[in-house]
């Protein structure tokens, strides 16, 4: 083989590899920490209880302590930690291309960005349909890096201002299907009229109707016990019940939801990063104001939509308007938490935690997986089989054992190890390069 002694050539293969720790930014590993904690508190439900994410009136208890719990996850986490998930993988997207793109990488710059996309979308796979977790989202954040690749050069201020378009796409998409949901209620009513008096349904109101049926057959003690034993049975019957869930999320979530959730965030993230937001050096005062106003403006809009559905006894009506207001919640609700953790990381106080926190964050893949392993053994058939059997509440204190689990495990971890398994799997397949493992 031949080698070189060009220093300039050395540095540039020395830049074609992964990432080194002595690199990292520790406030975006602090921050990372925080949200794949966060994250779980939203995903647990979907783990343990059918149909309640949103509604939890279907299963898991909607009084006392599991309305409690409801009230406080949809006040302050709900979309929030997905926000900051998206940021921050924008963030770090564009950190590699950076970084590639001023070792003058040229073209195997984006070789290594898609071909690493590519892998994701092969783990985002295997996540879902072989690990069991319908709400996976690395599938849909490989989808939409490749469409972010295009905008990374862009000015912040253009960044911001097309992640504000595709939030009002988003915005005046769920209006136009608030619009149709209002006529099916209305189309149901009439047609409730109508077989009282002994009339014949039109066929527009007998569609209405089946559709109804079908809205209200999918939140019936009926569909939840059957739920409920389907996801106590053994694996391989489980893969079947969720593959075509999976197919759904996969393919309609998509262009419906990821384009104008995901993809309008991981742009913000670029932006941010950018204005030099995540490195911790902005004025107290600064990262003050961006709590203030974000959590002024998400909280007071998050109060609304809550209220909105308790007093409407969680109708399907009130869901679907309070949809419209969704991001106008949670994106300044997720920049107060921005302002929040970068506060934390500069004050002098808990360093034990924070670098229990950043361990956590640099292996955000693998501990991601981890939640969906642990999940899988606690509430399928393939463990023990508690879907179903918790309460929202007692849910969490599943949550708060791996919690703190991982800020154990992982800081152990890599006192022996560069990288989580996950991270280093994919630093191996993307950059076609053997970075060390142990230490």
């Amino acid at each position: 083989m031949h080698s070189t002694n060009n220093p300039a050539e050395q540095s540039a293969t020395a830049a074609f590899v992964p990432v080194t720790n002595s690199e990292r930014i520790l406030p975006i590993d602090i921050m990372r920490g925080f949200v794949l904690c966060g994250i779980l508190l939203m995903n647990i439900t979907g783990f343990g209880l059918y149909g309640s994410y949103s509604n939890p009136t279907v299963s898991g208890g909607s009084t006392g302590w599991d309305l409690y719990t409801w009230i406080t996850t949809n006040m302050v986490f709900e979309g929030t930690m997905r926000a900051l998930f998206s940021l921050l993988f924008g963030v770090g997207t564009y950190i590699i291309l950076d970084r590639l793109t001023k070792s003058h990488a040229g073209i195997k710059a984006a070789d290594i960005y898609f071909r690493r996309l590519m892998w994701m979308i092969v783990f985002g796979l295997i996540h879902g349909y072989l690990l069991l977790w319908t709400g996976e989202i690395l599938f849909d954040y490989a989808i939409m890096g490749m469409l972010l690749y295009s905008f990374r050069n862009l000015a912040p201020k253009t960044l911001v201002w097309i992640a504000l378009l595709f939030f009002c796409i988003g915005a005046f998409w769920t209006y136009t299907e608030y619009k149709e949901d209002q006529k099916l209620v209305a189309d149901v009513a009439i047609a409730k009229t109508y077989t009282a008096q002994g009339k014949e349904l039109t066929k527009e109101l007998k569609a209405a109707t089946a559709r109804w049926e079908k809205i209200e057959e999918k939140k019936s003690p009926k569909a939840v016990a059957e739920a409920n034993e389907k996801m106590r049975k053994g694996y391989f019957s489980l893969v079947a019940h969720l593959a075509p869930y999976n197919k759904e999320t996969d393919t309609i979530w998509v262009y419906r939801f990821d384009l104008w959730d995901v993809l309008s965030m991981m742009l913000l993230g670029i932006a941010f990063y950018k204005w030099n937001l995540f490195s911790g050096q902005k004025s107290y005062r600064f990262y003050g104001l961006m709590v203030l106003f974000g959590y002024a403006i998400g909280l007071s809009t998050n109060y609304y939509e809550v209220t909105s559905l308790m007093n409407d006894n969680f109708s399907f009506l009130a869901f679907s308007k309070a949809n419209i207001t969704y991001d106008l919640g949670r994106v300044p609700m997720a920049i107060g938490h921005i302002g929040l953790i970068m506060i934390f990381t500069k004050l002098p106080i808990l360093g034990w935690l924070k670098l229990r926190l950043a361990a956590v964050g640099k292996m955000a893949l693998s501990n991601y997986i981890m939640h969906s392993l642990i999940c899988m053994i606690i509430f399928t058939g393939v463990g023990f089989g508690l879907f179903g059997k918790l309460h929202r509440h007692e849910l969490y204190y599943i949550v708060f054992a791996i919690w703190i689990f991982q800020l154990i495990l992982s800081p152990i971890w890599l006192t022996y190890f560069h990288f989580g398994p996950m991270e280093w799997l994919w630093r191996r397949l993307s950059y076609q390069y053997k970075p060390p493992f142990r230490k």
